[in-house]
């Protein structure tokens, strides 16, 4: 029996997750052959970390790494590569539950009165494993998850509104909306204790035609609740438009009564604020999922508007609710800003509400969880060790440089060719070991392992500094220029080096790397040019005074450091991992107290050829300068005993030898303006041109990453590790369910 020839093209998260599951069957060996081609010395892509040898084998990530808690499917795949690979129990992080941990403490920013104030949330825990989890929930469950939530935030207000001597008495007199009002009652009667005193006398008045029928904001909004969760609300085969319009009168209703009794208080009332702001983008969520029938045509109707645009036009409150910290922190979350253009925020108002409700309302353990180490050591490297051991090959060093389409006699377009570069030799043509141990954990280095490479090769790329990462590296032209030759290529052909490609690169890499393909099939090109991109930067510092002593004041019951968003830039989004210093390997007598992740966009316009080498560099610069500008100027706000008469006191950056400012030239910064580092976008009305993994002409190749079409669409790792699911599924049958993946379809009834 012939094995069929698999290329992987990349390591990041789509890439790794279609070969786990390619390697699902006991026998897949017998069937197929799978070798990856990544191009440096690491897997990971986006998410690659490595591990600073120099530097107490600090580490240093691509950016601000978290999993929500409704990741379901990329639970369930750590949960298996955990369980498969068997770690003993007294190694470090042998088991998932290990390696992440349950957080749930956020702090959001808003900024009243020319100053910053912080929203503390402390989401609750919940009991499960978030793999156990589901998110094959339809739009109309969450109309009425969101209905739940509001019932709790109008009780609020309603009882803070009668403290301020507010009326909360509502009465409803127009035909048309008493016919509403009936419609509800029929529907409901059965599902209410008709000794409540408050419901009798109003279901009186409907019944008995009042001129007007009394009720008050928590009475409709629990009657609402009820009606939602009647058998038949909003079923097509019954009374669909009228029970729309019942949703819509009384939320509607709700927002007037928020807007007449509560304004005026919200100035002076943070807790007010922000309980009325929770309401209103509720109610404005719902009438949008009611009014565009999201609950029938699912979350796609809606993309075709920017998700902030969206929620106005649903009467969301411009000056409180619609740039309010909560919006503002998840266009941070998504980086939604094309360009890096932070007046311009964009993002589908399908994918973002979709998101927005996933995340807070289908999470299981902790609404976020972190890792207790390193992307790379917690994610890419039990990976790496598990795929390594059922078999698959792994070719590093090799950039991919090209693919070439072709035709077959029966006029089916496929992949002939591709071309990959050699960007190294190894030492006797060894196999490449990428690993290293630190405090007995297997990790990433932060640069490739020079003793397995070419000696000569290997003092060439440290002499010139080559970053083998970079489609700006000069490293070819260095090479040549010493050697004399061009760096050598490898060219795979088709069926005799392989049947079927997995394209796991980036979006923003296609235009670069398959030109060809993308002049032969229209639908492809469309993809690469309306599904963006955008850079960020990253920063991380190492300091020598906890939260507290920072003079942070919201510590949590938890006692954990915040996840903190909506901020200002240039970093917008900072992170406590304090957690992470006992996994670095600092001198035992005088380690880091602390550890400050921060990150955001990065303004940039322009990409330059690949041929202006210093273009990484300038970039880099520039986030040092930006790091520097929020450290002096911006987070006294956050961090006020971090400060002496006003000026940034550098002496809380940790460093042993230096002193002053120089101190933070050994922290670390960097800017992901790579291809294949960018984040992906969800502009508004771009979801359209997402592809299937299957979905190009071309026969035998498989597009995979978060850009592709999964049930997310937008740049996180649950989209990512669907994506390598449906890639693994399309080419041998398996896995046959992802949690999900149909969000974005028509509700079948």
């Amino acid at each position: 029996m012939n094995q069929e020839k698999i290329v992987i093209i990349g390591g990041g998260v789509s890439a790794m997750t279609a070969a786990l599951y390619l390697t699902e069957q006991p026998d897949w060996q017998q069937h197929r052959t799978i070798t990856v081609y990544q191009q440096g010395w690491r897997l990971g892509g986006k998410g690659a970390s490595g591990r600073n040898a120099a530097s107490g084998q600090r580490i240093e990530e691509h950016g601000l790494h978290v999993w929500f808690g409704a990741y379901v499917n990329s639970f369930k795949t750590i949960e298996t590569v955990y369980t498969k690979l068997q770690r003993p129990a007294d190694s470090p992080l042998s088991t998932w539950q290990q390696a992440l941990k349950p957080h749930s403490f956020i702090a959001l920013e808003e900024y009243i009165d020319d100053q910053w104030q912080t929203w503390p949330i402390d989401f609750p825990l919940l009991a499960g494993n978030p793999a156990d989890g589901s998110l094959d929930i339809t739009p109309w469950d969450f109309i009425k998850m969101t209905l739940a939530w509001l019932k709790k935030w109008i009780f609020d207000l309603q009882s803070a509104a009668k403290k301020a001597n507010k009326n909360i008495q509502l009465s409803t007199k127009k035909t048309r909306d008493q016919s509403l009002l009936r419609h509800l009652h029929q529907q409901i009667t059965d599902l209410v204790d008709d000794t409540e005193d408050a419901w009798r006398d109003f279901a009186d008045d409907i019944k008995q035609y009042s001129s007007e029928v009394a009720s008050t904001p928590s009475l409709l909004i629990n009657t609402l609740n009820k009606f939602a969760h009647a058998d038949n609300t909003l079923n097509p085969q019954a009374y669909e438009k009228k029970d729309g319009l019942v949703i819509w009168y009384i939320v509607r209703k709700l927002k007037r009564w928020l807007n007449s009794e509560m304004i005026e208080l919200l100035d002076n009332n943070a807790q007010l604020r922000r309980l009325y702001i929770c309401a209103d983008l509720a109610i404005a969520m719902l009438v949008g999922l009611v009014k565009d029938k999201v609950y029938r045509e699912g979350f796609e109707v809606i993309n075709k508007f920017d998700f902030r645009q969206w929620l106005i036009r649903n009467g969301a409150n411009e000056q409180y609710s619609a740039n309010s910290a909560p919006i503002r922190g998840f266009y941070d979350l998504v980086f939604a800003y094309p360009a890096g253009d932070l007046s311009k925020p964009n993002v589908e108002a399908g994918v973002a509400s979709l998101a927005m409700l996933r995340i807070a309302l289908c999470y299981r353990g902790g609404v976020m969880w972190k890792m207790q180490a390193g992307m790379g050591d917690v994610i890419f490297a039990p990976l790496y060790e598990l795929l390594k051991k059922r078999g698959v090959k792994f070719e590093y060093f090799h950039q991919l440089q090209n693919l070439t389409p072709s035709l077959s006699e029966q006029g089916e377009s496929f992949v002939e060719t591709v071309e990959l570069q050699q960007q190294v030799s190894l030492l006797a043509d060894a196999e490449y070991q990428p690993l290293v141990n630190v405090k007995k954990l297997p990790c990433w280095p932060n640069e490739p392992l020079y003793a397995q490479i070419n000696s000569e090769q290997a003092a060439l790329l440290k002499q010139h500094d080559i970053n083998l990462e970079s489609f700006w590296s000069d490293w070819p032209s260095q090479y040549e220029n010493h050697f004399g030759q061009s760096l050598p290529i490898k060219k795979l052909n088709y069926k005799e080096d392989f049947d079927r490609i997995v394209l796991g690169v980036s979006v923003a890499s296609l235009e670069h790397v398959c030109p060809s393909l993308l002049a032969w099939d229209t639908k492809f090109a469309a993809q690469a040019k309306q599904v963006k991109t955008v850079a960020t930067q990253a920063a991380q510092l190492w300091l020598n005074k906890t939260d507290e002593q920072l003079g942070w004041q919201y510590i949590p019951k938890s006692k954990e450091g915040p996840i903190l968003s909506g901020f200002s830039e240039p970093f917008d989004t900072w992170a406590a991992m304090m957690n992470l210093v006992d996994k670095e390997q600092w001198p035992t007598d005088c380690p880091p107290e602390n550890i400050a992740y921060f990150c955001s966009v990065f303004p940039c316009e322009y990409y330059p050829p690949k041929s202006e080498h210093q273009f990484p560099l300038q970039a880099k610069s520039q986030v040092k300068v930006n790091l520097e500008a929020i450290l002096e100027k911006n987070m006294q706000s956050l961090w006020p005993l971090a400060y002496q008469n006003n000026e940034f006191d550098w002496s809380v950056l940790y460093e042993i030898s230096s002193s002053g400012d120089e101190r933070l030239n050994a922290q670390y910064w960097r800017v992901n303006v790579d291809p294949s580092e960018r984040y992906v976008l969800s502009v508004a009305g771009s979801s359209k041109y997402r592809l299937a993994t299957d979905e190009t002409k071309f026969t035998n190749l498989f597009i995979t990453g978060d850009w592709i079409k999964t049930g997310v669409n937008v740049g996180c790792v649950e989209a990512a590790v669907m994506a390598g699911m449906q890639t693994a599924r399309a080419m041998v049958g398996y896995p046959q369910h992802i949690s999900g993946e149909n969000a974005f379809a028509v509700i079948k009834n």
